[in-house]
């Protein structure tokens, strides 16, 4: 008997990421191991430089949407022809086999994942922070460790909240695990610490952990938005 294995899309939302969109493109295309990454979809909110240039480049579909990373990966989720939705950051790294990886928690029955992750920093603290999202609870995922889904749960989900314009990937993980089991991949991604180097290590670290108690204790998007405005925007 042969086993279907599902096709994956791969969806990227991006704004002015010139340079790191030629990166993860490349990080795809080296580390992919099946012939089941179906599409890559850039999905890009408004850029001004050569961002959807190089995507186009590089052999990726380039959809053009409104600025905003929920709504932007909600268009690439309704576009997207794939069983299998991966979504990814512009300044994440997949690992070696992240396919492959996908399609093997798929077969335990897993429908929804993350992988683990670390920081492109020799930092000890970063590598701490790094530590804690091997842990399978809802407080220890962020968008950074991409997520990947069967395209069936996330429309049952009803996608991302679009009145988030932070914190979307947190508020709907949060949903997620209230609906089914969640892997936690034992490879791990590599993101950017570019935003902790400009704004400090346990500065930044402080104001994320005050976004997750705010949300905790109620805020909405748009009270998580003026802080992230204030502290955190770059």
């Amino acid at each position: 008997m042969t086993i279907q294995f599902p096709q994956i899309s791969v969806i990227i939302p991006v704004l002015n990421e010139e340079d790191y969109i030629k990166k993860v493109l490349l990080s795809i295309k080296n580390n992919t191991s099946s012939n089941q990454v179906k599409e890559i979809l850039v999905v890009d909110g408004g850029s001004e430089d050569a961002t959807v240039k190089e995507a186009l480049n590089a052999g990726a579909r380039v959809i053009s949407t409104s600025k905003g990373r929920a709504l932007q990966m909600n268009v690439g989720a309704a576009i997207a022809t794939g069983d299998i939705l991966y979504f990814l950051h512009v300044d994440t790294l997949p690992p070696k086999n992240f396919d492959v990886e996908i399609l093997n928690a798929y077969t335990e029955g897993f429908k929804v994942g993350c992988f683990r992750m670390k920081f492109d920093s020799t930092n000890p603290f970063l590598d701490v922070f790094a530590w804690f999202t091997r842990i399978n609870t809802q407080l220890c995922r962020g968008g950074d460790q991409s997520l990947f889904i069967l395209k069936s749960l996330f429309e049952k989900a009803n996608g991302f909240d679009e009145s988030y314009r932070v914190y979307e990937d947190n508020e709907f993980i949060k949903r997620i695990y209230k609906m089914t089991a969640f892997k936690v991949l034992s490879n791990t991604v590599t993101t950017s610490s570019r935003r902790y180097e400009k704004k400090g290590v346990l500065t930044l670290q402080w104001h994320f952990g005050m976004i997750h108690l705010k949300h905790f204790f109620g805020a909405g998007p748009e009270n998580l938005h003026r802080y992230y405005v204030k502290h955190i925007a770059i």
